[in-house]
């Protein structure tokens, strides 16, 4: 027997009888059962993110449609099966969220049909101002840092002191802003909420290692910086290292709910020596009277920073990498099932 409501079974049969395959597949993947979309729907809704004749437009409007709903279930997995789409769906997606002047205005949803609603109601709030930043940041900077390419050459390895001081500031309100949905592993008791944790550890271990390369680099360039830029950049590596902590909580409570210890990844702090090394340089710019040091002490203790920090993104790397690993596996897998699916949707439209 389906989980699913009467009022889905009405509002997937009416858009049957439209014709709209896309808004069918969404009001199936945003049902009232209190588990994640499932894979079959996203599967499906994803490969019409790649098909050009897909209005992306329609598709996302249709999402937003759903978060209008009363029921904590509906709206939680409106937010999901958007991110999945944003991660996971072609890069026009994302493209058209970014565009928007406004995404997801849920700055007040509660559902008070329940203790549970009322629960997660507040990682509903929570979760979409993640999602609106995400589309904020890519508006920003035309690119997605879950994705950009790492490693030396990579976008933030590569960025000059300029471009890099204004760009770190937007990781970290990204950053900030998933951290805030601040959930206990004794708060991940349904399947929805479940799968959105799972989404966003993935981000965080990808964003993170974005935002770890551009620290790198700003450490790299700090000592050539003029006195505004020092300024600017200490400011910004102190936030870094309170988000260190954070991060390091994030990971602790996917360790708590069975997340492979594999896949997450170690994070290796910096020495305390380097920041009193940068403010010590900034005050000297400011032509204040600092400590004295050598030439030679100060390349020690910043090469000592970044050999640290550089361990850490090859730790977040090689969690990212096994995560891709074990995406590609499942792509095929995901293929292999899609072909049988739309082959039964052409068969039989109720299928879907």
């Amino acid at each position: 027997m389906s989980g699913q409501s009467i009022t889905d079974r009405i509002t997937a049969a009416q858009h049957s009888v439209t014709g709209s395959a896309v808004s069918k597949t969404v009001c199936k993947a945003t049902t009232h059962e209190v588990m994640g979309p499932k894979k079959k729907h996203l599967d499906y809704l994803i490969q019409c993110t790649n098909e050009m004749n897909v209005n992306i437009p329609q598709l996302a409007d249709t999402l937003f449609e759903r978060t209008a709903n009363t029921s904590w279930v509906v709206v939680f997995k409106s937010l999901i099966t958007t991110h999945h789409l944003m991660v996971y769906g072609n890069e026009r997606f994302i493209q058209y969220l970014a565009s928007r002047n406004t995404l997801f205005n849920l700055s007040n949803f509660l559902d008070k049909s329940g203790l549970q609603g009322y629960d997660m109601s507040t990682f509903i709030r929570r979760y979409s101002r993640y999602l609106n930043e995400k589309a904020v940041s890519y508006r920003q900077v035309a690119f997605d840092f879950t994705k950009v390419k790492r490693g030396a050459d990579g976008v933030m390895r590569t960025m000059n002191t300029e471009k890099l001081l204004k760009t770190l500031p937007i990781v970290q309100n990204q950053m900030d802003s998933l951290l805030d949905f601040n959930v206990n592993a004794n708060e991940l008791t349904n399947g929805v909420i479940n799968a959105t944790f799972m989404l966003l550890f993935k981000d965080a271990i990808r964003l993170f290692a974005a935002y770890n390369e551009g620290i790198i680099n700003l450490l790299e360039k700090y000592f050539d910086m003029k006195k505004a830029q020092c300024k600017e950049g200490l400011d910004i590596y102190k936030k870094f290292l309170t988000r260190m902590t954070r991060i390091s909580e994030f990971l602790k409570v996917a360790e708590q709910v069975g997340i492979d210890r594999g896949d997450i990844p170690d994070l290796s702090q910096a020495p305390s020596s380097l920041l009193d090394a940068l403010e010590q340089h900034l005050a000297s710019l400011e032509g204040k009277k600092v400590k004295d040091s050598t030439a030679a002490s100060r390349a020690s203790t910043l090469s000592s920073a970044v050999s640290s920090l550089a361990n850490t993104g090859i730790s977040f790397t090689k969690a990212d990498e096994r995560e891709k690993q074990a995406a590609l596996e499942e792509e095929q897998a995901r293929l292999k099932t899609l072909k049988a699916f739309l082959s039964r949707q052409e068969s039989s439209p109720s299928e879907l």
